[in-house]
């Protein structure tokens, strides 16, 4: 009976998936200007050494007490910097920098309000997060709501993490890097969030001045042709038929004509080793004036930088980033321990305990649930 369902579910998936017609890049919104899946857009690169930098940037973080009225979590954000395929130490940034951060619920004006602040763990960090005053979020604000529910504290903790990436950027270009330096981030350009615009402008008014290219890749896509494929599988495709073999670098996607996403998409395919394709943001301003000589660089540098045997076609840069910014589990637990313990001394046990329990049922199952196997 398994067999049969499974059969007929594999069956109306492959009726599903036509690749007869690819379609073009689909953008659900207005705001960009999308090119189509054409085989001359294809684009090889004339190999460039170069001495210019790459930065790589990334944030990590994890919570460490909840409710369902306060969230405290840890965040990391790292950043490293490579010269073709070696590392470069830095000149006056901390490579990682760590900070609190106190995400609670107000009710004021009739709504209530998700405030966040910030505690970096030392001086050194204290001018390289953005500024708690910016982290402030109606629960009701449509761009962190689910549906029609109420924005969940624990989603809305995270983007404290997401606004210091832009802010750390921000810090790195001006003091690691100098014209012609790429700055790539680890996700797409995007903005979403109330405030958020307002450190990216700082990043790219950054970028602007030094002359840095400032872009992000991202580890996955989700974006879609006009038949209902996947983009990046459509594009694979594409190249099959045409028989456009490795290694083709780059394909211009769409320009963006929002001022919440300024960039340039591009799908990459970073080694010939690979089959993988991967989405690149390049700031929409800064990608106008590239011409194929400049591209040739930037995708140069970064195609150097995907060359490791440990997963061809990504830059190590950002494997490292990833790394080095990820918050384990754990390594909590002696922050909790340290939390939990002044949260004792200060006598509010119970205070704290009777919200924590309204949401730590999973915790508790998976305890019993532990347990019942020793």
């Amino acid at each position: 009976m398994l067999g049969d369902v499974v059969k007929k579910l594999v069956g109306d998936l492959d009726g599903k998936i036509g690749e007869g017609d690819l379609g073009d890049p689909f953008l659900s919104s207005h705001n960009y200007r999308t090119y189509p899946l054409r085989v001359e857009h294809f684009n090889t690169i004339k190999a460039v050494e170069s001495l210019q930098k790459l930065a790589f940037v990334d944030g990590g973080n994890q919570p460490l007490v909840e409710a369902p009225n306060f969230s405290v979590q840890l965040n990391r954000i790292y950043f490293n910097v490579y010269a073709g395929r070696k590392r470069v130490n830095p000149s006056s940034l901390p490579q990682r920098i760590e900070f609190f951060s106190l995400t609670s619920a107000k009710f004021r004006k009739s709504q209530i309000y998700f405030d966040t602040t910030l505690y970096p763990l030392t001086k050194e960090f204290e001018g390289l997060v953005p500024n708690s005053a910016d982290l402030s979020f109606n629960s009701t604000d449509r761009r962190i709501t689910v549906g029609s529910s109420r924005a969940d504290i624990t989603r809305v903790a995270t983007i404290a993490r997401r606004f210091a990436e832009w802010e750390f950027s921000r810090h790195v270009v001006t003091d690691e890097m100098s014209d012609r330096d790429v700055l790539v981030m680890d996700g797409t350009l995007r903005t979403a969030f109330t405030n958020e615009s307002k450190y990216a402008r700082m990043a790219y008014a950054a970028a602007r001045e030094r002359g840095v290219i400032y872009t992000g890749l991202s580890k996955s896509s989700r974006l879609f042709t006009t038949t209902g494929l996947s983009l990046a599988g459509a594009l694979r495709k594409l190249a099959e038929d045409n028989k456009v073999t490795p290694p083709w670098i780059y394909f211009p996607i769409a320009e963006s004509l929002s001022p919440e996403h300024e960039a340039a998409i591009f799908m990459v395919r970073l080694n010939d080793q690979s089959q993988r394709v991967f989405r690149y943001d390049v700031h929409a301003e800064q990608a106008k004036h590239l011409d194929l000589s400049a591209m040739d660089q930037l995708f140069s540098q970064l195609a150097a930088n995907a060359s490791d045997l440990s997963f061809p076609g990504y830059p190590y840069g950002l494997i490292d980033a990833d790394d080095n910014a990820r918050v384990r589990y754990e390594e909590l637990e002696t922050y909790r321990v340290t939390l939990l313990s002044e949260i004792s001394k200060l006598g509010s046990s119970s205070k704290f305990l009777r919200h924590m329990q309204s949401i730590d049922t999973h915790g508790v199952l998976n305890l019993l649930r532990e347990t019942s196997y020793t």
